[in-house]
């Protein structure tokens, strides 16, 4: 028989796909991979093989999961396996540099962004931007790593040349413009099967002075997967909003973006500024989901999710 495959690195971000597997009573089987042995020769199982690798995955050890991961995906291609969320799919979760690119492919706006490798041009980068105030970020991120908001050069110097340096994993930091929205948040996109499924609106105003457009990566407190979507100190709102009514006309090319890149699950992040121009800044292919804003709203993603891989599965 087939089972559903999750091939993940991450325990705790995969508990809740499994309970819906669990209360559909699906044949699955998590697969994690921060270490393990392929042997080539030999063929996979029959089945539907989900990719939640997440690009935050050194934050935990889990240094050559994306890098395993790849092999797996690459034995899975070869004996025509259904993987949702594959080779395409992981790239661009690893490198914001992929994203921003393929975005801009797709018509889609991103901030003016520069990469760098080298202290020295870092520095560089962003004298050729010439903002008064700009973002360094890792190309390989997730959590926020490397996120840093600078209103000038000596302050980025002081940061570089400093021993509070982070270095990115692969080597890769960018230099961002900085986007000011009028009021403090960002809206998340979820995708399940190339679709909108809805749009979460994520309150950024306590804590993120750094920068709004990486409101809810910053700490792990304001993970959209996070329980706690209690009201902010002073404002009358959770801080996960589900938004209803919502369908602006660029869905249409998030989803062109998605089926061009042969992804089939995904959160896109954008941030308006005061002009009311959307930016989109970050593509997650492992996204979780705020379980206190879905019971608000009565919509479930997970369940969309795990009802989507049997869809698939039963397709075989």
């Amino acid at each position: 028989m087939s089972k559903i495959y999750v091939l993940h690195e991450n325990n705790e971000w995969t508990i809740h796909l499994q309970k819906r597997l669990d209360e559909l009573q699906l044949p699955y089987e998590l697969w994690h991979l921060d270490e393990g042995i392929i042997d080539l020769s030999s063929e996979p199982p029959e089945g539907v093989f989900y990719n939640r690798i997440s690009a935050s995955s050194h934050t935990r050890d889990h240094r050559f999961a994306p890098e395993f991961t790849e092999a797996v995906l690459a034995w899975l291609a070869l004996h025509n396996r259904k993987v949702i969320n594959g080779m395409r799919a992981l790239r661009l979760e690893l490198s914001k540099v992929n994203q921003y690119t393929a975005l801009n492919a797709c018509g889609i706006a991103t901030p003016k962004t520069l990469a760098a490798v080298g202290k020295k041009q870092i520095i560089e980068a962003a004298q050729t931007l010439n903002q008064s105030s700009f973002i360094t970020k890792h190309n390989r991120a997730g959590k926020g790593q490397g996120v840093q908001l600078f209103h000038s050069i000596e302050a980025l110097k002081d940061y570089v040349y400093g021993p509070n340096f982070d270095e990115p994993v692969d080597g890769i930091t960018l230099v961002q413009q900085y986007i000011e929205a009028p009021e403090p948040y960002i809206i998340r996109h979820e995708f399940i099967n190339g679709e909108f499924l809805y749009a979460v609106k994520v309150d950024t105003s306590e804590g993120f002075e750094l920068c709004p457009a990486d409101a809810c990566a910053i700490d792990d407190k304001f993970c959209p997967m996070g329980e706690d979507s209690a009201p902010v100190a002073g404002v009358d709102h959770p801080k996960f909003e589900i938004l209803s009514n919502y369908r602006p006309a660029f869905i249409e090319l998030f989803e062109s973006f998605m089926k061009a890149n042969k992804i089939e699950v995904a959160g896109i992040e954008s941030i308006t500024d005061k002009d009311g121009k959307v930016y989109t800044y970050d593509v997650n292919t492992n996204t979780n989901y705020n379980s206190d804003a879905e019971e608000k709203a009565q919509k479930f993603a997970m369940l969309a999710l795990a009802k989507y891989l049997e869809k698939e599965r039963e397709k075989l």
